[in-house]
């Protein structure tokens, strides 16, 4: 499993650091079909996959990208109400096939995939996002790495005990600290061979909210998980499971780093 798990990793790397390293309509595309397919781990979940439902929710997805292509966003608020007209008239026209649950989740999903994991694309897209969209990684895996390490060596308080046992309070302050290194490292090594200007104090700032901000994102993919009996969400990547389960962090921590960029660097 290690090995599995080693290999499909280094994969995962190479192909991130060619397409967010490229952007532009690669990284787009490579983003649309990530969606996609975590939209499908998650609708799969509550059973609306290949349903009326799922296909509302995919159609939505697929039009805010298109949206964020055109650079016309000012229809995304008119898009999103569509949006939930069309999963109530579902909901209500199909009734009692589908329960309130699942009605919620199609809506959620596209909020919570779609739009959230597109915040790599606009990080990409900002004057300085070739350099700080990378902070988004090093602050997602980056902290997940982290808060193992200090974990296993020092954790001795849970965090969540009933949602995840192995993390502990100590590890997440040990992933946030690190992330926040890596930060400053990361930003000393571009000023010095990239010759990119860019604050290292600044950078370890930003990774240190990502880091904070993604241990929320991994909690909450494993509270969905908990709550419907299931390990992974999908097969895709093997020894690390699905789009979910490898971007759960980084769906949280994206628009973060975002924000963070158009105010602060």
């Amino acid at each position: 499993m290690f090995k599995t798990r080693l290999i499909s990793g280094i994969v995962l790397v190479i192909v991130l650091i060619a397409t967010v390293g490229i952007g532009g309509p690669l990284l787009y595309g490579v983003l649309l079909a990530a969606s996609l397919i975590g939209l499908t781990e998650l609708y799969k979940v509550v059973k609306v996959q290949g349903q009326a439902l799922g296909f509302v929710g995919y159609l939505s997805a697929i039009g805010y990208y298109v949206l964020l292509y055109l650079n016309r966003m000012e229809y995304a608020v008119p898009l999103f109400i569509l949006l939930l007209m069309l999963v109530m008239a579902v909901y209500v026209f199909a009734y009692p096939k589908f329960h309130a649950e699942q009605v919620t989740t199609v809506f959620f999903g596209v909020f919570y995939v779609a739009v959230m994991l597109s915040f790599v694309y606009q990080t990409r897209g900002l004057p300085e996002g070739g350099v700080m969209v990378w902070l988004i990684f090093l602050s997602s895996w980056g902290c997940d790495t982290c808060a193992y390490c200090v974990g296993v060596l020092f954790g001795k308080h849970k965090m969540a005990p009933v949602l995840s046992p192995k993390k502990s309070v100590e590890g997440g302050i040990g992933g946030i600290i690190g992330a926040a290194l890596l930060g400053a490292v990361f930003a000393a090594a571009m000023s010095r061979f990239a010759g990119v200007s860019v604050s290292p104090w600044l950078c370890a700032a930003i990774c240190g909210v990502g880091g904070a901000i993604s241990q929320i994102g991994d909690l909450c993919a494993s509270a969905i998980k908990r709550n419907h009996e299931i390990k992974d969400y999908g097969k895709l990547i093997p020894g690390h499971g699905g789009i979910l389960d490898r971007f759960d962090s980084v769906i949280f921590t994206a628009p973060i780093i975002y924000y963070l960029t158009v105010y602060f660097v």
